[in-house]
């Protein structure tokens, strides 16, 4: 009795590798198509949880228990006002732990010198600032010193970052004009990244506010921070202690729901990126059935004598569907690779942390493995198929 003839794993492995060997150019181009689509959804996630990784990173160190309060509109339509005791009664309510305030001078721009047309402000305010403000923001300055008891009383002032840029202030000593006025520069801020409106701005002190420009002590926002569990019950609170008499002219808002809104457009346009990454890898596993249907053509002698001498229809199918697997988990690995490097350097460029979940390298594989099996499964039939001496016969 003849024993059945069997194929092992290792010489299936041999057999298709030696098969994609004996066409280097083609196997190359099509497991291309699988590394791009792999590539660009490894780079795509691993970018989105980099960014992830610097949001969380920013609110742990920014908080996201700030609230701010600000003059909404009236009954008429017009900008409300906000009270000159509404920074002392927001601070009164219960579990706030810092307030602090600014107040915008309407009609005083702020210019590099006297020679500057008045037109041309450059969208840079001034307002006065509260000592506690730095705090209350978790702000930094990039030089010089903050607006306190013994400078505040004079022409001093301190830069928001866009205001010392277009200014062209890189230290402190340097005087600029706010409304008629020359200030002295005491010091410049980094970017506010909770509250970017105070880089466009010149902050003053307000004893000197009062008799340089008449300031009337009427704040235009209101910085207000307590613990974490406490932000929801304060937030119905602030409107009412800012202005008791209309509480409905008074808006709240919390700086880090902007930030958190762009991470979610962020998000929406991660998927969008993921969706063309897996077309992208739709038309690799299509490369893939192309180049292994034209294998099953240019092969028929192979597959016949192969067949004759004892190769069952079985062995046919485990050799060129373990063809496409290979074929398909080389270009995911390239893919991979690939992917990793463009996240690497977009994450360098940027200053970002690289983070990308582990889990991702084990679906990108997983995916190859898919598309290698669904883009095989026809070839290997194909060849399987063959009637012995018809593919012997073949040219």
């Amino acid at each position: 009795m003849i024993a059945a003839s069997r194929l092992r794993a290792v010489d299936a492995l041999a057999l298709s590798s030696n098969g994609l060997r004996s066409r280097p150019t083609r196997v190359v181009l099509a497991a291309l198509g699988i590394a791009i689509g792999i590539a660009a959804m490894i780079a795509v996630i691993g970018i989105s949880t980099s960014s992830q990784a610097r949001l969380a990173a920013e609110f742990d160190k920014l908080g996201t228990n700030l609230l701010t309060v600000m003059p909404g509109k009236d009954l008429a339509g017009k900008d409300a006002e906000l009270p000159t005791t509404a920074p002392a009664a927001v601070g009164r309510l219960p579990g706030v732990t810092d307030v602090s305030s600014i107040s915008q001078l309407k009609g005083v721009a702020t210019y590099r010198n006297e020679y500057i047309s008045k037109q041309k402000t450059s969208g840079l305010g001034a307002a006065v600032a509260d000592p506690h403000l730095l705090e209350t923001l978790s702000a930094t300055l990039t030089a010089g010193t903050w607006l306190n008891a013994a400078n505040a009383q004079y022409p001093t002032v301190v830069l928001g970052a866009v205001a010392a840029d277009r200014l062209g202030v890189t230290q402190p000593g340097t005087q600029i004009l706010i409304g008629d006025t020359l200030h002295t520069v005491v010091g410049i801020l980094d970017p506010v990244a909770l509250v970017p409106a105070i880089d466009a701005l010149a902050l003053i002190g307000a004893a000197h506010a009062h008799t340089a420009f008449e300031y009337k002590d009427s704040p235009t926002m209101i910085f207000e921070r307590s613990d974490d569990a406490n932000v929801d019950s304060i937030r119905t609170l602030l409107p009412a202690a800012a202005n008791p008499e209309n509480p409905g002219q008074v808006a709240v808002s919390r700086p880090s729901d902007a930030l958190a809104a762009k991470y979610a457009t962020d998000q929406a346009f991660t998927g969008l990126l993921v969706g063309v990454g897996s077309v992208a890898l739709l038309v690799g596993g299509i490369g893939v059935a192309n180049t292994m249907i034209i294998s099953v053509l240019e092969r028929r002698r192979e597959i016949g004598l192969r067949r004759a001498l004892g190769a069952t229809r079985r062995h046919i199918q485990i050799q060129f569907l373990t063809e496409a697997l290979l074929l398909s988990l080389l270009g995911g690995v390239a893919g991979v690779v690939l992917g990793i490097a463009v996240t690497v350097v977009f994450t360098a460029v940027n200053g970002w942390v690289l983070s990308i979940p582990i889990p991702v390298f084990a679906a990108a594989v997983g995916a190859t493995v898919v598309i290698g099996a669904i883009a095989g499964l026809y070839p290997a039939l194909r060849a399987a198929r063959l009637p012995p001496t018809e593919a012997l016969a073949a040219a």
